[in-house]
């Protein structure tokens, strides 16, 4: 497979198109390729289990026209920085070789979120690395370190770095969201409620979205943080050569 133009690790199946299912979207339609990993099955989750989730993904991934969507089967529940974890990460970086990598913000409710964010943290680092040594396919694998680390926003807010326009695209968010169906509010289920099968939290995910809009003086918009400095181009906003 060629190279991937976006790659976006995530805890659990659900997370990406929760978290960017908007700039996701943007990016499909405008030619990139973007690929999502999850690191879990996601086998912990109070409502439905791994099998409804991964046909859930896929089908999800079929909505917003990703590239690849594959699952690193970490134990849901338990992720936090290992050598093997690292290790399994920074191997699909190399192989699809992103120029940009997305992962959940390292701060937020959900342990597994901050594992997350952690552990690519650490990968893109040691991606770049050529004596991190491993393998695909008992090759072994070339160093390459991914241009830029963007993280996305779960639960907890915080001060963004940019916002994404995503007004053309934030019905095919909220399309994604509900291809996990087993996850969110269904009046028929009989099984639990939870933080995000209440019948307000997709409302409050298109509440958000507006706010984010709002600041950047669109109808809705996605929030990402950079913890290094991103470079301005005056040209992108006069919409010519400087």
């Amino acid at each position: 497979m060629k190279n991937i133009d976006v790659l976006i690790f995530t805890a659990h199946p659900d997370d990406a198109e929760i978290g960017i299912g908007g700039t996701i979207a943007k990016l499909t339609s405008g030619g990139f390729s973007v690929g999502i990993i999850d690191l879990t099955e996601g086998e912990l989750g109070t409502r439905g289990n791994a099998i409804t989730r991964a046909a859930e993904a896929k089908a999800a991934a079929e909505i917003l026209n990703i590239t690849l969507r594959e699952n690193l089967s970490f134990p849901d529940g338990n992720v936090r920085p290992s050598q093997e974890y690292v290790a399994k990460v920074v191997s699909k970086i190399r192989q699809y070789k992103p120029q940009i990598i997305i992962a959940p913000y390292f701060n937020d409710r959900h342990p597994d979120h901050i594992g997350a964010g952690k552990i690519v943290k650490e990968a893109m680092f040691f991606s770049g690395l050529p004596k991190f040594e491993t393998f695909e396919n008992g090759k072994l694998q070339e160093a390459y370190r991914p241009r830029k680390l963007f993280y996305f926003m779960m639960t907890y807010l915080f001060d963004p770095t940019f916002i994404i326009d995503v007004t053309d695209t934030i019905e095919t968010k909220m399309k994604a969201i509900r291809a996990f169906k087993s996850q969110f509010h269904d009046p028929e289920s009989d099984e639990p409620e939870t933080f995000i099968s209440h019948p307000e939290f997709l409302k409050n995910i298109e509440a958000r979205a507006r706010h984010f809009g709002f600041q950047i003086g669109k109808t809705y918009g996605e929030p990402f943080f950079c913890e290094e400095k991103i470079e301005f181009d005056f040209g992108w906003i006069l919409n010519k050569p400087v």
